[in-house]
């Protein structure tokens, strides 16, 4: 199987780096020096190179953590930056640092934003990451019935407020942000078997209510300036991925509602050799019932690409 590359991106990117600005001057291209990466454990490399998706063999059975990139491996991949917890040539200067975390919420994003200022802050060649809000959301779900839909959205959009907090204190740091909006929980492996088991209420409606209450009011809270911060809209191909029929097959994917690791193989031992039947590492969307497989992150890195390129930073 010919699996994926962190720098299969590249030559994307280039196509895409060069842009006229108004009055036809030319947009100088965006060439970040290194990368910082906040959020869960959608952006988290461990120090053995495993990642929450599921992770490539080579020839010899070796953990391969070049191939079946996460989608801050590509971006990184595409302006030539490396993450010391993936550089299997050795001896190449590392320029990327992982301040993300396993189960991480909004609120240790604050955390992780803190240690950033502390080991030197941010500027206007640093590309910043940030991916975040399917903890606290899941951890909202899990709050009903006994707190009533209204109180939840109301809750979903004051966490989506808070990492608009973070997103602009990095922002006007002078960095430069590229902000990940939540793929659609309702069309998750996990919220589809919540709505068969659970029939009280649509519990797959109530997930989509949270998502979009929750991006709604981080896009709209941000520092709207078309210069500091870049969104990438993962919560719109994510509704195209489940909702808009022969979509998926365009893109690649042939399952979007199965999740296929086994459960005994989740969350970091999850490889090719460990798939439910029929299980395809790079043609299924979902690793575990509420994380993307490699060809989920190959499609966020691919936008996050291009939205890095073409955004005037």
């Amino acid at each position: 199987m010919k699996f994926l590359k962190q720098g299969a991106l590249a030559l994307a990117a280039a196509a895409v780096l060069a842009g006229c600005g108004g009055g036809g001057g030319q947009i100088e291209p965006f060439s970040p020096k290194s990368i910082l990466v906040f959020g869960d454990e959608s952006s988290v490399i461990t120090a053995e190179g495993r990642k929450y998706s599921v992770n490539a063999l080579d020839d010899k059975g070796v953990l391969d953590c070049a191939s079946n990139p996460i989608w801050v491996q590509s971006l990184a991949g595409a302006f030539g930056l490396v993450f010391p917890e993936c550089n299997p040539k050795g001896g190449v200067t590392t320029t990327g640092k992982i301040y993300a975390k396993p189960a991480a919420k909004v609120a240790d994003v604050k955390i992780q934003v803190d240690g950033a200022f502390n080991a030197g802050g941010f500027n206007s060649k640093v590309l910043n990451t940030v991916m975040a809000g399917t903890n606290d959301l899941l951890e909202l779900y899990g709050q009903y019935p006994q707190q009533g839909v209204d109180a939840l959205k109301g809750q979903a959009r004051q966490r989506g407020r808070d990492l608009a907090d973070q997103v602009n204190r990095i922002a006007n740091a002078d960095g430069r942000v590229l902000v990940a909006l939540l793929p659609d929980l309702g069309l998750t492996p996990f919220a589809l078997k919540e709505r068969a088991n659970k029939p009280d209420t649509d519990r797959a409606a109530l997930l989509s209510a949270l998502t979009s209450e929750f991006n709604l009011e981080l896009r709209t809270n941000v520092v709207n300036d078309g210069r500091r911060i870049a969104l990438v809209l993962m919560n719109e191909e994510s509704e195209r991925i489940g909702r808009i029929s022969g979509y998926a097959a365009a893109v690649g994917i042939e399952n979007y509602t199965d999740v296929a690791c086994l459960d005994s193989s989740l969350p970091l031992q999850c490889t090719a050799k460990t798939l439910v039947t029929n299980g395809k590492a790079t043609t299924w969307l979902w690793a575990s019932p509420t994380l993307m497989g490699p060809v989920g992150h190959n499609r966020l890195g691919n936008m996050a690409v291009t939205r890095a390129s073409n955004n005037p930073f």
